[in-house]
């Protein structure tokens, strides 16, 4: 998208206003119905940086969101996760007006999550890292079962606020981001040919660039340079794997290095040294260690099993 406008939200405030909505009644928490905006941001090609969360169930009409080389419509509607500081694309198809919006957004300032735990566990649920096309996709029930959270929420910052107030948020906001990592779980499973699509392209790239001498060059592969060859997040990758493998990303790669390992300590007379420079390790020791860590067995030792 060239000549592409950016517009940064610091405050929910600044959100209400430019969407044209009343001030919200708690500075540091909002839900805003989608029907409720009373004009679009911006016309064209934009992108929006908010410093603040978000959680939205949005369903727009002739609107393209955008991540990289991949663009999403949410005709259907779909659940999707931001956090501060996140860049979000989106693109007005041409000769559509965007039809008024559908579905709910919940935004949440950092400053509210203060001195409560889940200011530090809200960066365990990775889903706040996935981009835009890898956003939620729910059953009608699932819709349901949020959006009575979000209203749960919306109840209780419009009532009187007393020393009560934030941690009954806070165990709503709880149960929505819960129900939204076991719905994503769910997804990785029913969405089983995406899924596994993903995963041939990982075993491919993986086979090219072990088979290409890279290993020894450039050691191995970082987790982003592989979720961006793959064109999804890095976050995404992981909880992919660990649905369909029970390992991360990480350990993926380890594991691969280790089957490697394996063959060039079975099938060749290479040294162990020798081995460990072509899988890309600078010191023999850490080769040692990464390998008796994943067999329970040194490198000479895996080797003289077979003799």
């Amino acid at each position: 998208m060239s000549n592409q406008q950016l517009y940064r939200f610091h405050t929910i405030t600044e959100y209400h206003r430019a969407a044209g909505l009343p001030a919200p009644a708690h500075p540091l928490i909002s839900l805003v119905n989608m029907a409720d905006l009373t004009r679009p941001l911006a016309e064209g090609s934009f992108s929006l940086i908010y410093d603040f969360y978000s959680v939205s169930m949005k369903r727009v009409k002739h609107a393209k969101f955008k991540y990289g080389q991949q663009a999403s419509d949410f005709d259907e509607g779909v659940l999707f996760f931001m956090s501060p500081g996140q860049v979000f694309g989106m693109e007005i198809e041409k000769g559509h007006e965007m039809h008024r919006p559908e579905g709910w957004m919940l935004l949440i300032h950092p400053d509210f999550l203060w001195n409560t735990p889940l200011a530090k566990n809200i960066k365990q649920y990775e889903f706040f890292g996935y981009s835009v096309y890898e956003a939620l996709y729910l059953s009608d029930k699932e819709k349901v079962m949020l959006s009575t959270i979000t209203q749960n929420i919306e109840q209780e910052y419009n009532a009187n606020i007393d020393r009560f107030s934030q941690s009954v948020i806070i165990a709503q906001l709880e149960l929505l981001l819960t129900y939204s990592e076991r719905f994503y779980q769910r997804q990785f499973i029913t969405r089983k040919i995406a899924s596994h699509e993903i995963l041939t392209k990982l075993e491919d790239l993986l086979a090219g660039y072990f088979n290409s001498g890279a290993l020894a060059q450039k050691g191995l592969p970082s987790v982003t340079f592989i979720a961006e060859s793959l064109n999804i997040s890095p976050g995404y990758l992981s909880g992919l794997l660990k649905s369909l493998t029970g390992q991360n990303t990480q350990q993926h790669l380890h594991n691969k290095l280790i089957d490697l390992a394996k063959e060039k300590l079975s099938t060749t007379t290479l040294t162990v040294s020798e081995i460990a420079y072509e899988l890309g390790f600078e010191h023999l020791q850490s080769f040692s260690k990464l390998f008796k860590t994943k067999t329970n067995l040194s490198p000479l030792e895996f080797r003289h099993s077979f003799n």
